[in-house]
């Protein structure tokens, strides 16, 4: 769900030039493409395997003219990418916090949810170097670490602009936040309407619904 509403969240067109920071099996790319969304994409991800998984999912939807995968940590991404030449960054970073939890025994799983002290730092310093100027990066991040994040865009010069808070049910409290941030650009934020993922009874709400282009349930 996480990659549903951040591809929602984006705000991307037909013709511009995307990098997907830490693509994992590259579902963003899939998303946004299946909207006709983008027109040339990058997916980086740290992990060989990740890569490859990418790269075959690219080929099986016919996207690999579209699509660029490269294996590496995206502080390097310069070195792939033509520096400012990216239009957007999509980004579903690892959440979990160094420490904070037992990593998962699996290597690729463990590198894939948990942070460590250099994750996002990495990933907002490679992001500066190839968006261009005014560019903008959306990524989708826990709620409670909002401030965190925000302060370290802002520590690159990513400035958040725009931002999206997102319940599980209206009476509990936000998970997931969505930033939208600017290359170089002005403080100033705009807050979004709350998205809310459930009814009290479980059900999906019309807000949701719309964001995975559900037709709104009626009775006969």
């Amino acid at each position: 769900m996480d990659s549903v509403i951040l591809a929602h969240f984006a705000e991307i067109r037909e013709n511009d030039i995307v990098a997907d920071f830490g693509t994992g099996n590259g579902v963003l790319i899939l998303l946004l493409k299946g909207r006709k969304k983008g027109k040339k994409y990058y997916a980086l991800d740290i992990q060989q395997e990740a890569a490859e998984l990418t790269e075959r999912n690219m080929i099986l939807n016919h996207l690999e003219d579209v699509a660029t995968v490269i294996h590496t940590d995206a502080v390097d991404a310069s070195l792939y990418i033509e520096p400012c030449s990216v239009d957007k960054i999509i980004c579903n970073p690892p959440y979990g916090q160094p420490y904070s939890a037992l990593a998962s025994p699996s290597i690729q799983k463990a590198i894939a949810r948990n942070q460590d002290e250099e994750t996002m730092d990495h990933l907002l310093r490679g992001a500066f170097s190839v968006l261009k100027g005014r560019g903008k990066i959306y990524i989708v991040y826990p709620a409670p670490q909002m401030m965190y994040i925000m302060k370290l865009l802002q520590k690159h010069h990513l400035e958040p602009k725009r931002f999206q808070m997102v319940y599980p049910y209206i009476h509990k409290p936000a998970n997931l936040v969505l930033i939208e941030a600017v290359k170089d650009a002005r403080p100033t934020l705009h807050p979004m309407k709350p998205l809310i993922i459930y009814e009290r009874d479980g059900s999906l709400t019309n807000e949701l619904k719309s964001v995975y282009h559900l037709e709104e349930q009626t009775g006969f």
